[in-house]
Order: structure tokens, then sequence, then C-alpha cells
């Protein structure tokens, strides 16, 4: 269990997250931030209860597919394996980015090296790749050493930078009336702060890989879930206190951590950034491997094609799955770039920081359809195949509020008058539903065997 949490987390990659996700965050919602993360995590939870729940009753590599597919049916398993695979693909590509725009930026400040960010970030994802077909537990141990590596820094650069400015301490970030705009800035900062705990649900998808997998992969969510919530408060109060709580400052840093931790004691900047190099190392590593495995599934029972649903014949690892879905990542990055180029944007060339901001967005809305879907299948599911064990509290009222906590940043995320590129998001998102829809109920008139083959592989077989 610890294993998996600590995976799920180097996911999350709070470094990472934070590091290119709170100055954003701090201008959206004002000096109360925090506040926003932490409604941010309360909702996070309710979506953990579902995936919790889920997960006793049929723990499977295929995670929110199979529950969704298992309660309403092959055409929506087809069609969630597609809108998870590609969410997932595109949101990854936002990290692969920005794990070499990070590097590139890092050398450069310490040694003046100009070499450009796109090398590095092929060189971390062969190394990342490598380590991956070398087997889940070498990677996923890598991963958790990343994690740790960074969790100290950012734990003690915010403690340092906390007794350095004790003076100075406030409560002022943790007050609802200092949210900007009251209600409507909270929730148009909430979606970038689901966003910083996206990855949460990794330890499903490592359900095969785990002992006692309808306990412990539940313990591992909300552990994680704990976990992070605290520490993004912790590190958020840190950030806005060495900002002396002035929010505009903090948007105008590229990365207000760090700024943060060079102003307290310079030695700690070069900590800071060490952090975010693991964090981003490590989040490639623990995403890739999770959310490769939802892709192998889908391959293996059919729902994508079937190749994709191979095993390594001697390292029983998704080798394939795995390279379809770093492959698909870097033509993303490499398509983004050229419609930068092409679309005559200032400078050319794409800036992985904003690509990160763009990309994960995108990403961030097909998951959160994803997330709705399983929330809305939660109740029938139990109802249909466990009545007895139906409780209303957690299979019907939780997965209802979590619902409804995600429709709050899926309308932010789509609302209209949005800058471009965000403002083609929505339309994208909608035509990928569309062909996704239409492309399941193809395969499933062309194969009606395909409902029972969803979510046929549990993970501890035995139920």
């Amino acid at each position: 269990m610890v294993d998996i949490a600590a995976a799920t987390m180097a996911n999350i990659g709070p470094a990472m997250s934070f590091f290119f996700g709170f100055g954003f965050l701090a201008v959206t919602a004002g000096v109360a931030s925090p506040l926003t993360i932490l409604a941010a995590g309360v909702a996070v939870a309710f979506l953990g209860n579902t995936l919790a729940q889920f997960s006793k009753a049929h723990p499977s590599a295929g995670s929110f597919i199979t529950f969704v597919g298992k309660t309403f049916g092959p055409t929506s398993a087809v069609t969630t394996a597609l809108l998870a695979g590609l969410g997932y693909i595109i949101a990854m590509s936002s990290v692969i980015a920005v794990s070499g725009g990070f590097l590139e930026t890092t050398l450069n400040h310490y040694f003046g090296w100009n070499v450009p960010w796109i090398i590095w970030t092929l060189v971390l994802t062969a190394l990342a790749v490598v380590l991956m077909i070398r087997g889940v537990a070498v990677s996923t141990k890598v991963a958790g050493f990343f994690f740790g590596i960074e969790m100290i820094v950012l734990v003690a650069v915010s403690v340092i930078a906390l007794v350095k400015h004790s003076g100075h301490l406030s409560f002022t970030p943790f007050e609802p009336s200092h949210i900007t705009n009251g209600f409507s800035g909270l929730a148009a900062g909430f979606p970038l702060a689901v966003y910083l705990f996206i990855g949460w649900e990794n330890s499903a998808a490592l359900a095969e890989e785990t002992d006692n997998p309808r306990r412990n992969v539940g313990r591992a969510v909300f552990l994680s879930i704990g976990i992070m919530s605290v520490s993004y408060l912790l590190f958020s109060y840190a950030t806005l206190t060495g900002f002396g709580y002035d929010v505009t400052a903090v948007g105008n840093s590229a990365v207000p951590f760090i700024d943060v931790a060079q102003g307290t004691f310079a030695v700690l900047a070069f900590f800071a950034y060490l952090a975010g190099l693991t964090s981003t190392v490590g989040s490639l590593i623990a995403g890739v491997n999770s959310q490769a495995r939802l892709v192998f599934n889908a391959g293996r029972e059919g729902l994508l094609p079937s190749a994709i649903g191979e095993v390594h014949p001697t390292r029983r690892t998704p080798t394939k799955a795995i390279i379809t879905f770093v492959g698909i990542s870097l033509l993303i990055i490499g398509g983004w770039g050229l419609g930068h180029i092409l679309g005559g944007h200032a400078g050319g060339w794409m800036d992985p920081m904003s690509f990160f901001a763009e990309s994960s967005t995108m990403g961030t809305i097909l998951v959160l359809l994803v997330y709705l879907a399983s929330n809305i299948a939660l109740p029938f599911y139990y109802r249909r195949y466990r009545p007895s064990e139906f409780h209303w509290v957690r299979h019907a009222l939780l997965p209802a509020i979590g619902a409804a906590t995600i429709l709050v940043p899926l309308y932010y995320l789509v609302k209209p008058g949005q800058s471009d590129p965000y403002d083609w998001f929505p339309y994208l998102a909608l035509a990928i539903l569309a062909v996704s829809v239409a492309y399941a109920a193809l395969l499933v008139r062309r194969d009606p065997s395909l409902g029972e083959r969803v979510g046929s592989i549990v993970a501890d077989h035995h139920s």
C-alpha cells in the first residue's frame, strides 16, 4: 500500500504542479487561494470515495473504464477508454514537455547552457521508458525515491521561510473574505486547484500489482489525497508569506516558490530546483506507468487495437502500451509546437511552460468527463450487481456530491469568452466525445461479445 501511495503522490508531482500552477491560481483566487486548494482537496476526496467503492467491488487495471463499462454497457466502456486514454495522454504530454523545459531552465540558471528543451525532453523520456519497460517494481521505487526528495525539500523550504518571516505571519490566506470576487473567484480558481491533484487515481490502475487491492487501493487513494492537501496548504501559505501576501508579485514570478527559496537562503533555491527536476521526472514515470495500464487493459479487452494489450514475454510489462502512450504524447508536443509556428505566435517556437498550462487544461477537460461518468455510475452499479451492500450515503449521496463538484470546474473550463487557445478547447472536447461515441457504437456492432469482456479481468482473480 505504501508503494502505490508513494507512486500516486509521485504521479501528482507536488513540486511540479505547485511550481507551475500556483502563480496562476493565486492571481485567480486571491490571497485566500489556500482555501481554494482546501475545497479542491475535499472535492477530490468525494471522487476518491467513488474509486474506493468501485475498487472494493471490482479491482481492475481498467479503473474508470471498467467501472463505467460494467455499469452502462460496452459502448460506454469504449467511449470512456478513448476519453480517458486521450485525456491522460494530452495531460501527460504537458509533463513530458515541462521535464525538458525545467531542466533547460536549471542548467541555464547554474551553468549558462543553452541546449533547446526539446532535446532534454527526449533524453529524459527515453530514460523513463527504459525504466518502465524494465518493470513496475523498479520504476515505482525510482518514482517513490524522487518523490521523497521533492517532499523533503518542499517541506524544509516552506518551514524555513515561515520561520524567517515569523514576525509577519497572519491568518489572511485562510479568511474567506480575502477570496477575490467571493464565490465566483473560488470557483474560477477551482479547476486550477483540482489540477494540482490530478494523478490521485493512479493507485486503481496498479490494482493487479497490489496486495489485497480491494482494501489497499482505497486506503492509498485517501492517504495520498490527505497528505497532498495538507502539503499544498503549507506550501501555499509559505509562498504567500514569502511574498508578503502580494498576489500580483506572486503572479509576476516565473516560479514563485523558487523565488521564496532564493529570498530566504540562496542555497535553498538550488534544492528547490532539484525538487522541481525530481518531481517532473517522478511524475513522468509514475503517470505513464499507471495511465499506460489503462490503455493496455483496453487493448487486452478489445476496446482498443489488441496489439496494445500485449505484455513483454519475460518482463511482463505492457511495453507496447507504454511506447504507444509516450509516442502519441511526443506527437502532440510536436503538433502543438507546429501550430504555434504556423499560427504566427510571437517568438515562433513554443515555450514549454505555456504548453504545460494549455495541454494540461485540455487533458483535464476530458479526464473530468470520465470522473463525472464514474460518479454517475456508482449508484447504478451497486444497485444492479451488489444490491445487498448498497448504502445510500456511500453509494448515492457521496457520488452525487462528487458529480456536483466536478460540474463547477467543468463549467469554468468550457464557458465562453476565454482567451485563445482556451476558447476552442470545449469544441475540441465535444468533437473528441462525438468521435469516441461513434467509434464505440461501430465497434460494439462489429463485435457483440465486447460487453462480456469489459472488466472480465479482476485484479485478485477470484471474484
